[in-house]
């Protein structure tokens, strides 16, 4: 099978930014390569390194046009100038097979283990959750996944009901759901991010508790936590709408965001709940809250 291959060279940390909106554009798979031969020392467990310019390369079909895919990336970088790029054809192999080779078991906190299905878990008696990467993002690689998967590791949501706004590949829903919750709202505005999340609730044995839905079929169910790993423009113009879906004591947690942007999402945020900085890993920040 042949693939076209777009290469596009940014410095950090805009290249996690741009590895998200190659996937939302379709991307089989997204990898972030050095693009100076700068090294990096061994980085905590967890954690996604990156050098100061970085080539981030999206996997797309043959019969995919550049051209236009760079079209529809132009307007979803906003600020950002469209960073140089270059398209190569590549032929004859299973290029989103040889990047999964390359996809390690990862442990977020003490007991949450992601493994791709050619790994046997490291550890068979932790919390193990089976995800291949493929069409959605989210497999625990980018930062902003990683801290919420270290914040569920931390509080367990047993026996909660949890909505996960932008779930991409659903990796929050089966952390939640892995970790005891007992039903989980996957929503995303990608019929193909709610195609991988369905498909990875069947592999991980909890189509039972993960129910997918665009947003305009999701009929505003209260829940206990609300996990929301998107960007800073849509948490600000959601604020309100997340704090109807949870009663007081309900918790929050968001992610997505840059260091830049935190202050202003605290202070959006700040009239439902009470609201702070849990963690930060490289230029990103997640926040937890708790409902007035």
């Amino acid at each position: 099978m042949s693939w076209v291959q777009l290469k596009l060279r940014i410095a950090s940390p805009l290249a996690e930014k741009l590895e998200a909106l190659l996937s939302e554009l379709g991307a089989a798979a997204v990898t972030m390569t050095d693009a100076e031969d700068q090294p990096l020392f061994e980085p905590p467990v967890g954690t996604t390194p990156l050098w100061d310019n970085t080539i981030v390369t999206g996997l797309f079909p043959a019969e995919t046009h550049a051209e236009a895919l760079i079209e529809q990336l132009q307007p979803m970088l906003g600020d950002i100038p469209l960073p140089d790029w270059k398209v190569e054809i590549l032929e004859d192999q299973d290029w989103t097979r040889a990047w999964m080779d390359n996809f390690k078991p990862m442990q977020f906190g003490k007991k949450l283990w992601i493994c791709p299905s050619t790994y046997e878990p490291p550890e068979p008696d932790a919390v193990n959750i089976m995800l291949d990467p493929g069409l959605a993002f989210g497999t625990g690689t980018h930062p902003t996944t990683a801290m919420c998967l270290h914040w569920l590791d931390a509080f367990p949501p047993e026996a909660k009901t949890v909505i996960d706004f932008g779930c991409g590949s659903g990796v929050l829903a089966l952390a939640a759901a892995k970790l005891g919750a007992k039903m989980v709202h996957a929503i995303d505005n990608d019929p193909q991010a709610l195609t991988a999340s369905q498909t990875n609730s069947e592999q991980n044995q909890l189509a039972d508790r993960i129910k997918t839905y665009l947003p305009e079929q999701f009929k505003n169910t209260r829940a206990d936590l609300l996990l929301a790993n998107i960007l800073a423009g849509p948490l600000h113009q959601l604020a309100s709408q997340f704090a109807e879906l949870l009663p007081s004591g309900g918790q929050i947690v968001l992610s997505g965001l840059l260091e830049n942007q935190a202050a202003d999402i605290i202070e959006t945020y700040s009239s439902w709940f009470d609201i702070q900085l849990y963690r930060q890993q490289q230029e990103w920040i997640c926040l937890h809250g708790q409902r007035h």
